[in-house]
């Protein structure tokens, strides 16, 4: 059996067809996406309290579960800085919605998850880790009465 010319051009009319309204889709798609990244909103004091808490409470779980600290501290770290870099584009509101690098954020993370576990399973963080917290906090403090 032969398909003959108007089966083909019918065919060929239904392919269009079905094939046009998905890359209109598609293109729609990635427009929305460009626009969604460039309306990030920064990371509100609860967003930072909600990150860095889930980090802790990693921390936490992993010290227990006797995952090697600096290791579990390093995965919660990095967890808080991509999700605020990916969910707020780096910002914080605190800043004045100045967007921070990976390294700085990872920086920040490491301290505020540490100062949080302190709280929650202060038994699970090593004495030289609490101690290292316990000068930058004075510090830092030090720096803000100035």
């Amino acid at each position: 059996m032969d398909i003959s010319f108007y089966s083909k051009r019918i065919l060929k009319l239904l392919g269009i067809g079905f094939i046009a309204p998905l890359l209109i889709f598609e293109i729609n798609t990635l427009n929305k996406q460009i626009k969604a990244e460039e309306s990030f909103i920064s990371a509100s004091e609860k967003d930072l309290f909600l990150y860095r808490q889930m980090g802790a409470s990693y921390l936490c779980i992993a010290s227990k579960a006797e995952v090697d600290f600096n290791k579990g501290l390093g995965i919660a770290s990095a967890t808080f800085a991509n999700v605020i870099i990916g969910k707020h584009g780096g910002a914080i509101k605190e800043l004045g919605n100045k967007k921070l690098d990976e390294k700085k954020l990872y920086n920040a993370g490491t301290f505020q998850i540490v100062g949080s576990a302190l709280n929650i399973c202060p038994e699970s963080i090593p004495k030289n880790i609490k101690n290292d917290y316990d000068k930058k906090l004075k510090k830092l403090l030090k720096q803000g009465k100035k």
